[in-house]
């Protein structure tokens, strides 16, 4: 018994000795710790947007369709479904809340609340529909009936047709803050915008976003494990589609009109690529998307005219071939090699 007493002489220090943090621990947690400075620096920037010259209605514009992309990535890169008719559900909100705000005269809330709800009704139709399809098939299925609401809109005799839905007044929030203001209501959808982000942050880290990376990493095993995968996808097409709904009835209001570009099978494709190109499965990866392709439409467009599209076009495929995980997804990458070595 003599390695008993050196033994027990070695353990009251080794309980008081703190444990170990593994590299792979400490690398992930100093990238968190980037993330959130980076975040809080972002949000700063946005706060002071009106005051150091940004165009208060492009920087409206920006946040919508970032909400839009984050809604979109909620789905894709979280859940991994890849839906090809996502702007059905931005361009019904759009509708909605622009016929009822101009004819009905619902204020402004009432509005995006209804344009909200809206979709995420049409997102359980589709999705109670799609979801029981993989891969291919639910994409494809999603863009036939996002096809189908298109030409609902182009029909419907209350759209406006191809003129689309025009003069929106922006009102008074709750009665009494008026809208009029573009700096009033850019801090209004900086508010929502921050919401929304908070929401999908939450959701994401929430056991229920565990379950839905699970599916998105092998269904096979989630439904092994027990969980009703159909269910479970189909909350997040809901919950995503709301959000869809929540930036088109915003963007209704900040630029007064509702036309049938919102629901064009085309934004389908743009928000695709704002996900990718800022980085599918993070979270300030598709904002960063977002403003770059609304940055880029608004600054190139008077320039290069529908040369737009080629342009967009080229940016993706480089984006596919160099940057396959984003901007922020490469980023990240980056910092992590750089830890390990």
């Amino acid at each position: 018994m003599p390695t008993s007493a050196p033994a027990a002489a070695a353990s009251p220090a080794a309980a008081t000795r703190p444990a170990a943090t593994s590299p792979k621990v400490a690398i992930a947690a100093a990238i968190e710790r980037r993330g959130r400075i980076g975040l809080l620096i972002g949000l700063a920037l946005l706060l002071v947007a009106p005051l150091i010259g940004l165009y208060p209605v492009f920087m409206m514009k920006a946040l919508c369709y970032a909400i839009f992309a984050c809604a979109f990535n909620l789905l894709l890169g979280f859940t991994g479904l890849l839906s090809f008719g996502h702007a059905a559900f931005l361009g019904a909100a759009a509708y909605w809340t622009g016929w009822l705000v101009r004819t009905a005269g619902w204020p402004p809330e009432l509005g995006v609340l209804a344009g909200t709800l809206g979709a995420a009704l049409l997102g359980l139709i589709v999705g109670a529909i799609a979801i029981r399809r993989q891969g291919i098939y639910f994409a494809m299925v999603t863009l036939a009936m996002a096809q189908m609401v298109y030409f609902i809109w182009l029909q419907a005799p209350f759209t406006g047709g191809e003129d689309g839905l025009q003069g929106v007044p922006r009102g008074k929030l709750f009665g009494f803050i008026s809208l009029a203001s573009d700096v009033t209501l850019y801090y209004v959808v900086l508010a929502v915008f921050v919401a929304v982000f908070l929401l999908i942050l939450r959701i994401v880290h929430s056991p229920y976003g565990q379950v839905l990376k699970a599916i998105r990493e092998n269904e096979p095993r989630a439904i092994s494990l027990g969980y009703d995968v159909d269910r479970y996808k189909l909350l997040a097409f809901v919950l995503s589609t709301a959000l869809a709904g929540l930036a088109g009835s915003l963007k209704t209001l900040v630029l007064g009109f509702a036309t049938l570009s919102d629901a064009h099978w085309s934004l389908s494709g743009e928000v695709i690529l704002m996900t990718l190109l800022g980085g599918m499965g993070t979270f300030a990866g598709p904002v960063i998307g977002a403003f770059t392709i609304i940055g880029l439409q608004d600054y190139l467009a008077d320039r290069v005219g529908s040369w737009i599209n080629v342009i967009i076009g080229a940016i993706f495929v480089v984006c596919v071939v160099a940057f396959r995980r984003g901007f922020v997804g490469e980023l990240i990458a980056w910092q992590r090699r750089r830890g390990a070595r």
